[in-house]
């Protein structure tokens, strides 16, 4: 009986229990999913421009298994009539790519060459597919237009890797990832949904039928806040002066018209895999194409963080818009060893009051009002408004930067803070590093009270991105802000201003702050400093300037670095009246 009751339990199991088994493993052998791969969205600037676009081609494959040594013949005949029509491919590498795919368990064609483009294809195509071995089938090659003109900004696209693979389930499939910019911040909308079909396939893996198609979800498009012609007239202007560093163009909601890091490089070259000769040539350039300067750039802020710092003095209630230190060219701190700190104006200023020291960047002023306020203070003040700290923006690996105090000093270097070392911030000097969008944002809570997050893309698909802003401001430092601001309309169209020369007279009234970051400590023994022009080019201080307009009506901000550019004024001064007479020629800007 017992015998007889396992001889029944094991006819049950094959018969009825392993029924759905066997069912699935034969539905497996007949039945094969064919993934549709979706067709990446394209990148569009505000008036429908395309930045990053989908160029039409075709891939070549070969049929499985001809790389055993019966087939051997075959497979180089096959590579021979493709490299005659296309004497560009490499007949070695493709052989080498066909026999590290095959196997004797793969049915699906191998690719041997990636992208034809289609003008290329077409004479060859109807010969080609009668060849046997050989299929021909579609495919698309991301593009770029304006080439280095957006590349910090859009990006580009690549081969992916296994992390990238491993995390995104339709980058294993589609092979290719946004490697950095919006290509790579939005890589997830870009890529869309592949879809599949679902088909019978004979015991020789041929087609019999189609049971199910779930077409791919694609055609997500993704449209700027950025003005091309407004980007391509700024490169141009960087580009005929043969400068490096930044220029951000912004509202004071935070949406970018313009955005670039220069010099720059042409993603275009990495698509498809770059050279080495063309790598070597940026990573050997001193002007570093390749760091997009716009948010991984970190330089002292140097003189325009000073309206920050004084909006510092004012919150803590020792110092008022009012308050006036005396400048004879220098402060000196120190009882055995005495230390000098330096302005910038040998002279001095005299009498100096907050609006008299933005407007003519009183380095004394500053040490003055540090002195008393203290560092704590005043690092608090302007992380609180945007500066060593991520701006948000809709790019990857954004940098945070430095602002420093105490406590930051004894965790980084376990070493006490130093009283001179607080003037050096309240100029930002120092320790100080912050990145050019970072200034951006700061200006624009300058100009409209609030501290808003810098955005580039205007829509995904349909779906507007909406401004956000923080409220960062306490009662008192929104009760000085006009002072701050007009001591800023100073800077620009005040004969005494730093900017005066080169922005007074532009279309509209325009109100800033100039800076120069040196690069290069001055010795407490050289009792002249040299001029920027005579030091060598990569020992000259950056140039800073950063503005908004118009004065009344705050609409745009603009930041410029230049790198080794020595005076803001002087060097970027010229490209920002530029800019602002562009917005005001083409209407962004209505008010003289």
């Amino acid at each position: 009986m017992i015998v007889w009751a396992i001889l029944l339990i094991r006819i049950y199991q094959l018969t009825i229990k392993s029924n759905t088994y066997y069912e699935t493993l034969a539905q497996q052998n007949i039945v094969r999913k064919e993934w549709i791969l979706p067709v990446r969205g394209e990148i569009l600037d505000r008036h429908g421009k395309p930045l990053a676009i989908n160029k039409i081609g075709f891939k070549i494959l070969v049929d499985p298994h001809l790389s055993r040594k019966k087939r051997a013949k075959d497979l180089k005949k096959t590579m021979r009539i493709i490299v005659r029509d296309f004497p560009d491919l490499n007949i070695t590498k493709m052989i080498h790519r066909y026999r590290r795919h095959d196997s004797p368990y793969r049915h699906d064609p191998i690719i041997v060459a990636k992208f034809i483009p289609y003008d290329a294809m077409l004479p060859h195509f109807t010969e080609l597919s009668r060849r046997p071995y050989i299929h021909i089938r579609p495919t698309t090659m991301r593009y770029y237009p304006y080439g280095s003109m957006t590349a910090h900004v859009i990006g580009y696209v690549g081969r992916a890797n296994r992390r990238e693979m491993r995390e995104d389930e339709t980058v294993k499939l589609t092979m290719v990832a946004g490697k950095s910019g919006l290509e790579k911040y939005y890589n997830r909308f870009l890529e869309g949904v592949p879809g599949y079909r679902r088909v019978k396939v004979s015991a020789f893996n041929e087609r019999i039928a189609t049971l199910e198609t779930v077409p791919p979800k694609e055609e997500r498009d993704l449209k700027l806040n950025l003005d091309m012609d407004l980007q391509a007239f700024i490169s141009k202007l960087f580009k005929q002066k043969g400068l490096s560093g930044a220029v951000i163009v912004m509202r004071t909601d935070g949406a970018i018209l313009a955005a670039g890091s220069y010099p720059a490089f042409d993603p275009n070259d990495f698509v498809s895999g770059i050279t080495r000769k063309a790598w070597r040539a940026i990573i050997e350039n001193l002007n570093h194409p390749f760091t997009n300067k716009l948010i991984h750039g970190l330089y002292p802020p140097g003189s325009v963080v000073k309206p920050g710092v004084a909006l510092a003095f004012i919150d803590s209630k020792k110092i008022t818009p009012y308050t006036t230190f005396y400048c004879n060219g220098a402060i000196e701190l120190g009882k055995k060893i005495k230390h000098k700190f330096r302005c910038w104006k040998s002279t001095g200023h005299g009498k100096t009051d907050m609006v008299k020291a933005i407007r003519e960047s009183c380095d004394v002023y500053f040490y003055n009002g540090s002195l008393q306020t203290g560092i704590n203070k005043i690092a608090e003040e302007l992380r609180k408004m945007g500066l060593g700290r991520k701006t948000g923006i809709d790019l990857p690996n954004e940098f945070i930067g430095v602002v420093p105090d105490k406590i930051w000093k004894m965790k980084k270097y376990g070493q006490p803070w130093y009283m001179g070392e607080t003037l050096n911030a309240a100029i930002g000097q120092g320790y100080m590093l912050v990145t050019p969008m970072q200034i951006a944002r700061y200006t624009a809570l300058l100009a409209s009270g609030r501290l808003p997050r810098p955005y580039l893309a205007a829509k995904l698909g349909k779906e507007p991105i909406r401004p956000a802003f923080e409220d960062v401001l306490s009662p008192r430092e929104k009760r000085a802000l006009p002072i701050v601001r007009r001591a800023m309309y100073e800077v620009c169209n005040n004969p005494k201003g730093t900017a005066y020369r080169t922005l007074h007279d532009a279309k509209i009234k325009v109100a800033g702050k100039t800076g120069t970051a040196q690069v290069i400590g001055i010795p407490q023994e050289e009792k002249k400093r040299m001029k920027e022009h005579e030091l060598e080019y990569y020992h000259r201080s950056h140039a800073w300037l950063t503005t908004y307009a118009p004065y009344k009506h705050p609409q745009y901000v603009v930041t410029i670095l230049v790198e080794h550019g020595g005076h803001g004024g002087t060097a970027a001064g010229p490209i920002a009246k530029e800019i602002y007479n562009w917005l005001y020629d083409h209407g962004y800007i209505k008010e003289r």
